[in-house]
């Protein structure tokens, strides 16, 4: 059998020893597993950042994968510890959103609340879940502890704004969730979302004020430097982009800002 593979995502930084004591912990229940880092470069507390960076990278892993993912400024509180199974993978961590991006997109299938103290260190801290909770709870995943064995089913998990998508007839509202090095705004609508809206060419777009007729492109190329475009990026989320150019400086736009889509019939 391959060896299980077990995803970090975290807002830990690499400074410090934190990220080295999650893997020490899932290496000495679950050796023969393979660690990968997603980024442990999310900023600080920022939610939305670090669901993105896991529902972007997380498709890419084989079948049944593990990502654990860590951006938890609420630990230590009454909010839930998580395993997530889906139809591609399972996600584990804090029920504050960070896990949702993800775990939606791939279909969700079980969700349990991870409170068998078997499956966690013996003693639990109550600033670092991710060393003491999630790590363990990952590498007996690993080992082939079935899910039911984490604890009880539940059914609904925290669905920040974030990922939320609002369609009223040919009206489709979302957000913008991650502006990325180049100045491309990633929106949370993605791709199934589009298609079912029905855009063929062009996209009409407001975002924030602005009220926008953009050519739905399959290249930046397509457009003259320098012109505005809209596309299906390599996430399957649509993106606002300036060819050549920083679209996020040109509207003047940050994370968080909503985008709505309209459908016109001359789309």
């Amino acid at each position: 059998m391959p060896s299980p593979i077990i995803t970090l995502t975290t807002d830990f930084g690499l400074k410090d020893p934190y990220v080295a004591e999650m893997k020490a912990v899932i290496l000495s229940i679950s050796p023969k597993a393979i660690v990968v880092d997603v980024t442990h470069g999310v900023e600080k507390f920022n939610i939305r950042m670090g669901a993105y960076a896991l529902a972007s990278a997380s498709p890419y892993f084989p079948k049944g994968a593990i990502h654990v993912g860590v951006v938890d400024p609420g630990v230590g509180t009454i909010r839930r510890s998580l395993l997530i199974q889906t139809k591609h993978s399972f996600y584990i961590g804090p029920d504050n959103g960070v896990l949702t991006l993800a775990a939606k997109s791939q279909g969700i299938v079980h969700i349990y609340e991870i409170s068998n103290r078997k499956l966690m260190l013996l003693k639990i801290s109550n600033t670092f879940h991710g060393r003491d909770i999630f790590a363990p709870a990952a590498a007996h995943l690993a080992n082939g502890t079935s899910p039911i064995e984490f604890g009880p089913e539940v059914f609904k998990i925290v669905t920040p704004d974030f990922a939320k998508i609002i369609r009223d007839g040919d009206v489709l509202k979302g957000e913008i969730t991650h502006i990325d090095n180049f100045g491309n705004i990633i929106t949370n609508l993605g791709e199934n979302e589009i298609k079912a809206m029905k855009i063929k060419q062009f996209a009409n777009i407001k975002l924030k004020d602005t009220k926008l007729k953009l050519k739905l492109c399959r290249a930046y190329a397509e457009v003259r430097p320098q012109k505005p475009l809209a596309m299906i990026g390599s996430h399957s989320f649509l993106e606002i982009s300036i060819n050549q150019g920083n679209a996020a400086q040109m509207f003047d736009t940050k994370i968080g800002d909503t985008v709505t889509l309209y459908r016109t019939n001359r789309s």
